[in-house]
């Protein structure tokens, strides 16, 4: 190994190189870059429930207390999942094992062999006429369906299994949860390699019978886990509250989903030490996102009458383009003071924008009527397509990145926690269910099982 070193050294990137001889500022974005680095590195991918989602949480309690900090943790029970060697072989025309990834809440079976059939979309016309029972559907990558509708429609056709093509190519896969709920899937589903997948359907089309042998050893397990949440206290009881996933899947790092928003978080901390602001600043790290959003939902339902004046979510957030109000009127005025005042259109060319979406922590806090945003960071699409999969890793997320987006939440939240026009305000259930109508989210809510939203 001492031969390689010199050739390694040369292959690294220069900031990596800098950093392993001169340590980061303390308090700086790039100290927060070298704690994600060593999150990755070090720990690795963080499955809520996990051991090493309970190492992550543990090491980043140790960095806030270091910066003078006192945070506690919210534990909560959840239902989890744990991947097992699962396994989908080629049996005819010839064998070959293929490379997949099984989705969340799969749950292990008895191995099978049976037919492939392709089911397109994953619509009703898209099926094959004849009896299905018993096969395994080929699903498209194009599908616009939420995995609990392709899955219902799967099982009330009598498939047994379902290979779900990967919407990237480059034998890439696509790790994500089957079950929105927690609930096991009613069968079991497999994010399966594009090149693999498109192969199988060519060979179907010509005429050929494809048959595959499918084994699931995941499972699914109920966790105990936890949120870990810091105060700021401010000049009046009102809370503005941050928030970023810590959990993460399992092929890869996490290091983009959501390593990035757990570094501007901690960048965030950092920068906040000895303040005193108007609004009192809460930051959360969630558990549970990636599975169904659970530490979010558990946070929102303990809200009970906590003032609020807004919730920012950070999820794989790269350098700001424009602050996005999450289809929420009434923030609007606020963030355009802020973009105003913090440069103008050289600081978020897109300025504001206000277009609701859901599937991520922003959404229990809207559900519970607590005003959103977000910020418009998009990733380098070089980077980005590998999300999920086992090259979400700290390489493809630079210091600069951190540095930059850092810069922008840091300054955000300043202003939102000095704002004394901003009061805190909760929606009535009839304004809430208008701001998901609006924007016809209703459909992918009630496959994720979040409508209708509570109240009348």
């Amino acid at each position: 190994m001492k031969r390689l070193l010199p050739i390694l050294f040369l292959l690294l990137p220069a900031a990596v190189v800098a950093r392993a001889g001169e340590p980061a500022k303390p308090g700086s974005a790039e100290a927060a870059h070298d704690f994600l680095q060593r999150l990755c590195d070090d720990i690795g991918p963080r499955v809520t429930g996990s051991a090493a989602n309970a190492a992550a949480l543990d090491r980043l309690e140790v960095e806030l207390r270091a910066m003078g900090h006192s945070p506690t943790r919210d534990p909560f029970a959840m239902p989890g999942w744990r991947r097992g060697d699962d396994r989908v072989e080629l049996v005819a025309p010839f064998p070959r094992r293929l490379r997949v990834a099984a989705l969340g809440y799969s749950q292990a079976h008895p191995a099978f062999e049976a037919e492939v059939v392709t089911i397109g979309n994953g619509r009703p016309e898209d099926y094959p006429a004849g009896d299905l029972r018993g096969r395994i559907g080929l699903l498209g990558h194009g599908s616009p369906l939420q995995a609990s509708e392709y899955l219902a429609a799967a099982a009330a056709r009598g498939l047994k299994g379902l290979l779900f093509v990967n919407r990237e190519g480059g034998g890439q896969l696509l790790a994500r949860t089957a079950s929105f709920s927690g609930q096991p899937a009613p069968l079991p589903v497999y994010s399966v390699a594009q090149e693999e997948g498109l192969w199988i359907a060519r060979l179907i089309a010509g005429g050929t019978a494809v048959r595959v042998r499918m084994e699931t050893r995941s499972e699914c397990v109920p966790v105990e886990t936890a949120n870990l949440h810091l105060v700021i206290q401010g000049s009046v009881p009102p809370r503005l509250i941050v928030g970023a996933h810590i959990d993460s899947w399992d092929l890869g790092q996490g290091a983009m989903d959501n390593g990035i928003g757990v570094a501007q978080l901690h960048a965030l901390a950092s920068a906040l030490r000895g303040a005193r602001p108007h609004h009192t600043v809460e930051l959360i790290w969630f558990n549970g996102e990636e599975q169904g959003l659970h530490g979010s939902r558990h946070a929102a339902a303990r809200l009970g009458g906590t003032p609020v004046v807004a919730m920012l979510n950070l999820d794989m957030v790269g350098v700001p383009v424009a602050v996005n109000a999450l289809g929420d009127d009434s923030l609007v005025p606020a963030l355009e003071r802020w973009r105003a005042a913090a440069g103008g259109p050289r600081r978020l060319p897109k300025g504001v924008e206000n277009i609701n979406w859901v599937g991520s922590d922003h959404t229990p806090y809207q559900l519970a009527g607590v005003r959103a945003l977000t910020l418009n960071g998009p990733i380098p699409r070089e980077s980005v397509r590998y999300y999920h999969d086992f090259a979400d890793t700290i390489d493809k997320v630079t210091p600069e990145l951190i540095r930059d987006s850092s810069n922008v939440v840091v300054d955000l939240v300043r202003a939102l926690a000095a704002d004394t026009s901003l009061q805190a305000w909760r929606r009535e259930p009839v304004a809430t269910r208008e701001l998901f109508t609006k924007f016809d989210l209703q459909r992918r809510m009630t496959a994720m099982g979040l409508w209708p939203p509570p109240g009348k």
